[in-house]
């Protein structure tokens, strides 16, 4: 009976000895917690403050997306023998420069996409990948600074395809106006004077106008995501069949390196492009709906 008491005796003290050793674990575990915290915070403090000095900043990031799959008789699609694929990249970078009494911000977006379908009892279907999402953008701002967020700004931006129909149609936009950035991580641009010219080939029919340029951009950076959304509009005085507006948003989350996870979607209103297209069979510019183009892509993401 003993030799009982005494084992059970030293099994509680064992158990006791093991939670009391786990709870003090846990307040450790708890106190470094708190002190990488506190680091990550001071860190944070730090990076802010590296952020805010003057001079040239660069970076970039995008997302990268695949698709491929393979049938073998496979009766309930509708093309049982066949392989496809679907290939999207995106890119988006900036160069800025800021300075006392002035700024230069450039930034560019490229949007390229590809897809293909081998339908292999058809000897005679095209087996190549074919250009589908085409957007190449880069801006050009320089302002020189009447107060803490506004100044006195010009802005050039061009916008065109690169697989297919390069510069046909391309659009230069180039004004005068008003720069506002109310926080660092906002440009909002008002141009009442911009000349939006339109870049064609014989046989298209797109016309140049003097207009309005709006553009806004928002770049933010929290933790492991960043986030980009441009809105750029023009809108003529000659007519309101003149004008477009772009709208790209991409959101990217680290992982490892630069490495991890992405999203991109555009919207685009443009009628001139829908008029022009070899797909619509419109009458007249007049006569064409304002339907509104997209595109989204998702896939690995990168950054620097």
């Amino acid at each position: 009976m003993k030799k009982i008491i005494l084992t059970l005796a030293f099994v509680c003290s064992i158990v006791s000895l093991q939670a009391q050793t786990a709870e003090e674990l846990k307040k450790d575990l708890a106190t470094k917690k708190g002190e990488i915290s506190k680091l990550q915070g001071e860190a944070n403090a730090l990076q802010s403050k590296i952020d805010a000095f003057p001079g040239w900043k660069y970076g970039a990031f995008g997302t990268i997306g695949a698709n491929f799959s393979a049938f073998d008789n496979w009766y309930s699609n509708t093309v049982p023998n066949s392989s496809a694929g679907n290939v999207g990249i995106t890119v988006n970078g900036f160069a800025n420069l800021d300075r006392e009494k002035y700024f230069w911000r450039n930034s560019g977006n490229i949007n390229l996409g590809w897809v293909k379908l081998d339908d292999k009892n058809n000897p005679n279907d095209d087996t190549e990948f074919n250009g589908t999402t085409d957007v190449f953008t880069v801006t050009s701002l320089f302002g020189y600074k009447l107060t803490k967020t506004l100044a006195a700004s010009t802005l050039v931006e061009y916008r065109t395809s690169l697989i297919k129909n390069f510069n046909d149609a391309g659009y230069l936009d180039f004004g005068l106006g008003l720069t506002w950035i109310p926080i660092p991580e906002l440009v909002v641009v008002a141009h009442p004077l911009n000349y939006n010219y339109v870049f064609s080939k014989s046989g298209s029919n797109f016309d140049s106008s003097l207009g309005a340029k709006i553009v806004a951009e928002y770049n933010k950076k929290i933790g492991n995501f960043k986030f980009r959304s441009n809105l750029s509009t023009f809108q003529s005085y000659k007519s309101a069949d003149l004008s477009n507006a772009t709208w790209i948003n991409s959101i990217g989350f680290n992982i490892w390196k630069g490495i991890g996870v992405g999203v991109e979607s555009g919207l685009r209103a443009n009628k001139q492009e829908a008029f022009n297209s070899a797909l619509t069979n419109y009458p007249s510019l007049e006569a064409t709906p304002g339907k509104v183009q997209s595109y989204w892509l998702a896939g690995l993401s990168y950054g620097f």
